[in-house]
């Protein structure tokens, strides 16, 4: 069976948001066209207690883009963005949530980060996504969402070396692109990795 993985979909990462990917609501209408064609949908969700170490709020004299060592992983410092329960961390308002079969959350432990949906940034915890899908007799998964070059691109390394089949959908995700290129960078890293990048 065949999965849609639908990355971090959320407002934070939307323009306006705290952590904004430049034009991440392009691809909800895209995402929204996809869905019914999927037997499976699973969305993941940035899910962050209000004191997560991520933030560059928590570290005295750092700034957003700085890097840290966080639990022995190098952590890029963000925004404070997708604490739970806020505004932040709803669903873009736009995405038909009604098509999602079930959602994992990640990111919720304060001392570690969680870019896969499959682990958090060490490997230490899964989620349950892996179960969940092989509860379901998946064996391919397609991934969309945001951002391409952090979240959508971890969950498609996971998700290869899990042994799924795993494809990005270029034209479903958008890039936070820190460094120039860093878009371009992911999907060939997922390439490389064993993936297949195409468009819907």
């Amino acid at each position: 069976m065949k999965a849609l993985l639908v990355v971090d979909v959320q407002n934070d990462f939307l323009p306006g948001g705290a952590l904004a990917v430049p034009d991440g609501d392009a691809v909800v209408p895209v995402i929204n066209r996809l869905m019914p064609a999927y037997d499976l949908v699973v969305a993941t969700q940035d899910w962050h207690p209000a004191e997560h170490r991520s933030f560059a709020s928590r570290h005295v004299g750092q700034s957003p883009g700085d890097v840290i060592d966080l639990a022995g992983v190098q952590q890029i410092l963000w925004p404070d963005h997708c604490i739970q329960h806020s505004g932040g961390a709803s669903f873009a308002a736009g995405l038909d949530v009604a098509e999602f079969d079930h959602v994992i959350r990640k990111g919720e432990d304060e001392f570690i980060d969680s870019y896969s949906g499959f682990y958090d940034n060490d490997h230490r915890r899964a989620t349950g996504l892996e179960d969940y899908l092989r509860e379901r007799d998946v064996d391919e998964v397609v991934v969309c969402g945001l951002a391409a070059d952090y979240c959508v691109k971890f969950t498609a390394l996971d998700a290869l070396r899990l042994g799924f089949r795993t494809t990005v959908l270029s034209d479903a995700t958008r890039a936070v692109n820190l460094k120039d290129g860093d878009f371009e960078a992911a999907l060939d890293e997922i390439r490389a990795a064993g993936g297949t990048v195409t468009t819907s």
